[in-house]
């Protein structure tokens, strides 16, 4: 009888002015062989209100039209009711972030990540300034 078990993991990154985007995926394989679960989920989170997750082919070419796409969905340069109340420049990142989504579930098959042949796991800071981002890793399964 397979017993599920329960396996987490951090991964802490240095990343650049937003839009910084990040390859994680190999650290997310990384901590799911470490975890020993053959099968099931690993869900990926940053931590942060300026922080997301999510997929993408992570090549030069396709990294630049994301940042350009999120900086035109939620431009820096805009006006934003956080900017009147703390007036820190980053109302932008937490629109950015919040449309995106902090967290991503990925399927574990076989000791990784179950992912197409050009998708990777990324991390993305959304933050007017560098940041040292926490990403929480949670394995799931048997």
């Amino acid at each position: 009888m397979n017993v599920a078990k329960t396996f987490f993991d951090t991964i802490t990154l240095h990343q650049e002015t937003g839009p910084g985007i990040n390859d994680i995926s190999f650290d997310v394989d990384r901590i799911i062989k470490t975890s020993q679960i053959k099968n099931g989920t690993a869900h990926i989170t940053a931590i942060g209100s300026t922080g997301s997750v999510t997929t993408i082919e992570y090549e030069p070419g396709v990294i630049e039209d994301l940042k350009d796409a999120i900086n035109r969905i939620a431009p820096p340069n805009a006006q934003y009711q956080h900017e009147l109340a703390w007036h820190d420049g980053n109302g932008h990142s937490h629109v950015q972030a919040a449309i995106i989504g902090p967290s991503i579930v990925v399927p574990v098959r076989d000791h990784k990540a179950r992912l197409g042949t050009w998708q990777q796991i990324v991390v993305i800071n959304h933050d007017n300034h560098a940041r040292k981002r926490i990403v929480e890793v949670t394995v799931t399964g048997v």
